[in-house]
């Protein structure tokens, strides 16, 4: 059996292999800013649910850290161009990479880091190779998706629930989903397996998302590493806004509608006036039962799986924490 503690020495193994495997070499320009930015660190929450997933099904986890890298260099060339087409001045509290070089540097380190990542799964034998990088190819498309999804909501007023979830689930849960099923593939589980613990991964991603849209507004700023309010502040519009778009009535509709349509140069009474129109309408409740709607089919997904119960106890304590969190 193992447990959480293990979190540790999967995060260690990682940054060990991180490090050996993407150097800085010629020319400069192109691969400083994939060492910068794999080097801002992060939870690194992906790659070591790789390496826990293949553990725990039996394999070497350190059979997966090829995988593990592939993983978090495509989520890394992700948040590269990501910031460019936000124009993000800041990620992980340091300079963003185009601000750092230029938007050109930017764009083509992004593309060769997306190059490396599939090149990080060709040491795998053939079979497993087939399965990874057909599971890499739609993971990887799915998440373009999710961009062009979360771009296109930015100029409509429109925005359902079911499309806020879909958004939501490629642009953030299916990468979490796929890390694992690729350390259940690497841990040879059967299929019904793995198709299970991508189950897991995709609804605990969809949940970990939604309560990150919740700690935007209402976390704490000692703990939570961005700033409080910060959707607000860029009118994103999250589960939170469009829950309360439908539960308030019309008075306070078109006064949440106004203040989604300002910037003011000073935010607070902005931020202060939306959070109490998400208490007020019941925008916050129904986030809360969402978000615990989420886990619990992430839990019934895991229920079907053939492991251990130590084993199982691992990865419902795992989802438990991400969901008990401040930051």
């Amino acid at each position: 059996m193992m447990n959480l503690e293990s979190v540790d020495r999967y995060r260690s193994a990682f940054i060990f292999h991180l490090e050996n495997k993407v150097k800085l070499r010629e020319p400069q320009n192109l691969y400083e800013p994939m060492v910068y930015i794999l080097g801002l660190g992060g939870k690194r929450l992906r790659p070591v649910l790789t390496l826990m997933t293949t553990d725990l099904f039996g394999g070497n986890f350190e059979d997966a850290l090829d995988a593990a890298l592939t993983v978090e260099v495509f989520h890394n060339f992700s948040l590269v161009h990501d910031d460019i087409m936000d124009d993000a001045p800041l990620r992980r509290g340091q300079t963003t990479v185009h601000e750092k070089w230029d938007v050109n540097t930017g764009i083509l380190s992004g593309d060769a880091m997306l190059i490396n990542s599939y090149q990080f799964l060709e040491n795998y034998p053939s079979d497993i190779f087939k399965k990874l990088t057909s599971l890499f190819s739609k993971t990887a498309i799915e998440v373009c998706e999710g961009q062009q999804y979360d771009i296109d909501f930015e100029s409509r007023d429109d925005v359902t629930i079911p499309e806020y979830l879909k958004m939501i689930e490629c642009k953030t849960a299916v990468l979490v989903a796929a890390a694992m099923k690729m350390g259940a593939v690497i841990g040879k589980a059967s299929e019904d397996d793995t198709n299970a613990i991508y189950e897991f991964g995709k609804n605990l991603g969809i949940a970990f998302q939604l309560q990150d849209d919740y700690l935007d507004a209402f976390g704490d700023p000692k703990t939570f590493g961005k700033q409080v309010g910060g959707d607000i502040i860029e009118n994103k519009k999250t589960f939170l806004y469009l829950k309360a778009l439908e539960f308030t009535k019309q008075s306070e509709r078109e006064n949440l509608l106004h203040l989604y349509s300002i910037k003011p140069e000073n935010p607070e009474g902005k931020i202060n006036t939306v959070k109490s129109i998400f208490e007020e309408s019941g925008a916050v409740d129904a986030a809360k039962a969402e978000i615990n709607n989420y886990t619990k089919k992430a839990f019934s997904a895991l229920d079907t799986i053939h492991l251990s119960e130590p084993n199982k106890r691992v990865f419902k304590e795992f989802g438990q924490n991400l969901m008990n969190r401040t930051v």
